[in-house]
């Protein structure tokens, strides 16, 4: 290796670190003020305050949230299978973080820009569940399994409803390369997919919705019921953990939405015919907007939409949205064949 070849490998791989550390640093801090403005969302949908005790406004909540997390005691049932009790959280959290790096903010910042970054993302997601599960089985607790059980059945179901949903977008962007599927958007009629495959962009919203284990889809959780489910046994740091992979994993969702049906980082040209000055925002603006008015759909449906029921759940995924998804498969493909 020669000594230029050397000096462009090490500041390539500063690159990446630098990347990575940004990408952790607004992950970390997108959890902490998730959940602030959540708590106010919710608050103000019904006639309440939210957080106002730390902090002006209670924006130092979070903070005072983490510590307190951070310190409490580490409880763990007698019979709990303590290897596998340790394991589930950090499994759940990695599976969701490592996802970060396969998203393209902007035509420019992405830590692993692959060809099957898609289907990556997929693949990671499905190791999530794993972690659910062994967590609610390793506590050695009723609930806890229950909440486990429910959460396999729930991501096995939803997860083909949204991976048919994306196979429109795929169809139509002729690429599982997410870089190329925000271009292709970039150079189509309507400047996004979310008009043209409206239908597969209906089912992925409710099957991401049902994949983050959220309000109304949340039975693996079940308060009224399971009394926080899966994690019913975790304390301090660990609980922590599946708070941390689960609002990571909303953000890995609205993302993927961004990409595949609202153009990531990029606007409409017909917006930006009408406003031109739009092209100087950086993209990486425009695609935290679109990122965060997804998120803030989580949150209005959460204030506003009772729980299902888990056959009502099951019934929606098997009988409504595979079958519909599929019909959306066979028309994008016959238009392609035909256009």
């Amino acid at each position: 290796m020669t000594p230029d070849t050397f000096i462009k490998f090490g500041i390539d791989v500063l690159i990446i670190v630098i990347k990575i550390a940004v990408v952790l640093v607004i992950g970390l801090l997108h959890v902490a003020y998730a959940t602030y403005f959540e708590r106010k969302v919710i608050g103000h949908m019904q006639v309440r305050l939210g957080p106002m005790r730390v902090g002006p406004h209670g924006l130092l909540q979070p903070f005072a949230d983490g510590i307190k997390l951070f310190f409490k005691e580490d409880l763990i049932p007698e019979k709990a299978d303590k290897v596998v009790f340790y394991l589930a959280p950090v499994i759940f959290m990695a599976s969701a973080m490592v996802n970060l790096a396969f998203i393209p903010f902007s035509h420019n910042f992405i830590i692993a820009d692959i060809n099957i970054g898609l289907l990556f993302i997929f693949a990671i997601a499905g190791i999530g569940v794993y972690g659910i599960f062994i967590s609610g089985w390793a506590s050695n607790s009723k609930y806890a399994f229950i909440g486990g059980l429910r959460s396999s059945a729930q991501v096995i179901s939803y997860e083909i409803a949204m991976g048919f949903s994306l196979v429109g977008v795929m169809i139509m962007a002729g690429s599982l390369n997410l870089t190329e599927i925000v271009r292709a958007q970039e150079n189509s009629i309507f400047g996004m997919y979310a008009i043209p495959q409206i239908v597969g962009f209906v089912i992925f919203v409710i099957a991401a919705v049902a994949e983050t284990n959220r309000t109304p889809f949340d039975l693996p959780e079940a308060e009224s019921e399971l009394v926080a489910g899966y994690f019913v046994e975790y304390t301090g740091f660990r609980f922590a953990l599946f708070f941390l992979g689960e609002y990571i994993a909303m953000f890995i969702m609205a993302s993927l939405c961004t990409v595949c049906f609202l153009g990531g980082w990029t606007l409409p040209w017909y917006v930006l015919k009408v406003l031109p000055f739009l092209q100087h925002v950086p993209g990486i603006v425009w695609f935290l907007i679109k990122v965060y008015a997804f998120i803030f759909f989580y949150y209005w449906i959460r204030a506003t939409v009772p729980r299902y029921r888990y056959d009502q759940l099951m019934s929606i995924g098997w009988k409504i949205l595979i079958p519909v998804a599929l019909a959306n498969i066979l028309v994008t493909g016959l238009v392609k064949i035909l256009l």
